[in-house]
């Protein structure tokens, strides 16, 4: 019985709870056939040398899918091998299921046909748009929240998971603007988008927490309107203070507010795969490691949320031309 196997988990070696550890996540109820994977990273270059060489005991790897689509090289033999011993899941930036532009369908097969060749677990990609007549902005750009804009999504993310023939994982963004036109807010949105194109979620809770800051709305109220049912990966990174606002540049630890926002979300869905990104000023392979572990202090079912903290970080109310805006950072590594 599940019962009998985690009460063993005690006596068990660190390697044998890894193993253990992926067989119980197998035996719970998936999402949209999407079973929780664990902790895991993403995978970048400048690890492939430790990964090949240490097998470290990480449950899965997470990749750019625009890395490897067209690549033909070492990258993609590299892919090849860690696949074969790691889950995979493929996460893009170039979709751009919000612009007006038809649908690329060249990028479509070619996301199929690398899912397929890798046995991708999910693809998943962003609620945002990142180009318009043909031509790709590389940045991660956001919607206004309103009727027009979400039929459009659902629409387009309906054509997308028929070509695709799995269901589609859309993340929350990080935004640093608003529409005037928007009628309703980023979390009825993505509710309203989720459960009318019956897609997954992929809740980005460092997204929540520096959209939060920046809009001034309330980070826990937007968690508990998401539809836990929904929400197939959780990812966690950490961001800059700017001063007059908080850009998601992952390149660094996760801040306690934000581990906290993860102890909501782990608590109202029951755990779903979840991931750290780090993709600037990258440390060593066992660092970046060690942090996405971290989460499992947050994963207790016992500890009271409403014990935690999570007040958000003072921003200034002056704007300044001094202050980076969010393009002049590179928050994912593509080749």
């Amino acid at each position: 019985m599940l019962s009998d196997r985690i009460a063993k988990i005690s006596s068990m070696s660190s390697r044998e709870i890894l193993v253990e550890g992926r067989e119980l996540r197998h035996m719970l109820k998936p999402r949209l056939g999407h079973e929780n994977l664990g902790l895991g990273v993403g995978l970048r270059t400048v690890h492939f040398a430790h990964i090949l060489e240490h097998q470290p005991e990480v449950d899965w790897f997470e990749i750019i899918s625009e890395n490897f689509m067209d690549s033909a090289g070492r990258p993609r033999h590299v892919l090849e091998q860690i696949a074969a011993r790691y889950p995979i899941v493929m996460h893009g930036v170039s979709l751009s299921i919000g612009s007006t532009d038809p649908l690329n369908r060249e990028y479509l097969k070619k996301l199929k046909v690398l899912a397929a060749s890798i046995n991708a677990r999910w693809i998943s990609d962003h609620v945002c748009w990142t180009g318009v007549a043909g031509r790709n902005t590389h940045d991660l750009l956001p919607i206004p929240y309103n009727e027009s804009t979400l039929s459009h999504l659902v629409e387009r993310i309906r054509i997308v998971q028929e070509i695709l023939e799995r269901p589609l994982v859309l993340e929350n963004p990080s935004s640093y603007l608003e529409f005037q036109d928007s009628t309703m807010s980023e979390s009825e949105f993505v509710c309203r988008m989720a459960e009318e194109a019956d897609c997954g979620l992929l809740l980005d809770v460092n997204n929540v927490y520096v959209s939060s800051v920046n809009h001034e709305f309330d980070p826990v109220e937007y968690i508990e309107a998401i539809p836990a049912r929904r929400v197939v990966q959780c990812h966690l990174a950490g961001h800059t203070n700017c001063g007059t606002h908080l850009i998601d540049t992952h390149n660094g630890k996760v801040i306690d507010p934000v581990w906290n926002l993860f102890q909501l979300m782990h608590q109202r869905t029951g755990g779903v795969a979840t991931l750290l990104e780090w993709d600037a000023d990258i440390p060593p392979f066992p660092v970046v490691h060690a942090e996405v572990l971290k989460a499992r202090k947050y994963m207790d079912e016992h500890l009271p949320v409403c014990d935690q903290d999570f007040s958000t970080e003072t921003v200034a109310n002056t704007s300044s031309t001094a202050i980076p805006h969010p393009a002049s950072f590179i928050t994912a590594e593509v080749e």
